[in-house]
């Protein structure tokens, strides 16, 4: 199962924070160790994880404290989480993810002081990351344990001004992001799809659909489908695009085309090809379809008799 790549405050089952804090875990546990091969290390982790597992990291740091608070906040209530995030920036004003919490906490109310506080993280994780990332780790960036609170913080730039109507401010965030780590850990692919086609940037949803072409996901096969209707009209192209993309989720058409209701809260998960990954879709991509003249229409001729089911 995939957890959806735009979160909200509700917390998931399993926590990916929480994978790399065993991580980090394992990565301060070995510095201190000497080995002669990559073989002798894992049977190294592979004795230490029989007998006790790896023991937890000492943070000695602000930061580092600052970061554990972090990583327990990812398991606990909303209203726990928000002190544990002001806990956090009393340590030090350098905890990049302790604006995120205040951004999600602030979203409800007001959206102009969410986006501020995520681009609060985003200037809190440059100061700890410095200058020398930004030129050597360029693509590579969530290869980095150090690196991935600025790169949420990034993301949740990127959404909150999307919902605060900071349209091509937030795609030109997600585009960066997506530069500084190529292999697209985060998933903002499948977010940045359906807008750039939402605000007619189709050259650029080209150059990304290229860049991932192989991507088995709903979300790239319906979006190029999309593109292809709005480049060609339906065309043998856009119609084998649509086929396709109904072989990889057919149960898009149903929430495109109204005979199913998208409901009011998003899931945490989705498995390829389930209806969770239909919905996520559909929520992020409706306005692109519906601005797209006659392509609902073209839909529900290819395939609305499926959508009845």
């Amino acid at each position: 199962m995939k957890k959806r790549p735009t979160g909200s405050s509700e917390q998931p089952a399993f926590s990916k924070r929480a994978a790399e804090q065993s991580l980090n875990d394992i990565v301060a546990f070995m510095a201190n160790q000497q080995f002669s091969s990559i073989e002798e290390a894992n049977a190294f982790i592979k004795d230490q994880l029989a007998h006790g597992g790896i023991p937890r990291a000492v943070a000695n740091t602000p930061l580092e404290k600052a970061q554990e608070l972090m990583y327990e906040a990812d398991d606990v209530n909303p209203k726990r989480r928000l002190e544990l995030a002001k806990q956090a920036l009393e340590l030090t004003p350098d905890c990049a993810e302790a604006y995120i919490i205040l951004a999600e906490n602030a979203a409800n109310s007001n959206l102009t002081a969410a986006v501020n506080y995520a681009l609060e993280g985003v200037r809190a994780g440059e100061r700890v990351l410095g200058k020398e990332p930004f030129i050597k780790e360029v693509g590579n960036f969530w290869g980095n344990l150090s690196t991935r609170p600025y790169m949420r913080a990034r993301a949740a730039y990127a959404e909150f001004l999307w919902l605060n109507h900071n349209y091509n401010e937030s795609i030109d965030v997600s585009k960066a992001t997506l530069r500084l780590n190529h292999g697209d850990n985060q998933g903002i692919r499948y977010v940045l799809a359906p807008r750039l086609l939402a605000l007619g940037r189709d050259d650029e949803f080209a150059a990304l659909y290229k860049q991932f072409e192989d991507d088995g996901m709903a979300c790239f096969a319906y979006s190029h489908a999309l593109w292809l209707f709005r480049k060609e009209g339906p065309s043998p192209a856009a119609d084998t695009a649509l086929s396709e993309a109904l072989k990889r989720n057919p149960y898009v058409p149903e929430y495109l085309l109204l005979t199913h209701k998208i409901p009011s809260r998003m899931p945490d998960y989705y498995g390829i090809g389930d209806r969770n990954e239909a919905i996520i879709y559909v929520n992020d991509a409706i306005e692109s379809w519906a601005r797209s003249k006659g392509a609902l229409l073209w839909l529900r001729s290819r395939c609305g008799r499926r959508a009845r089911h």
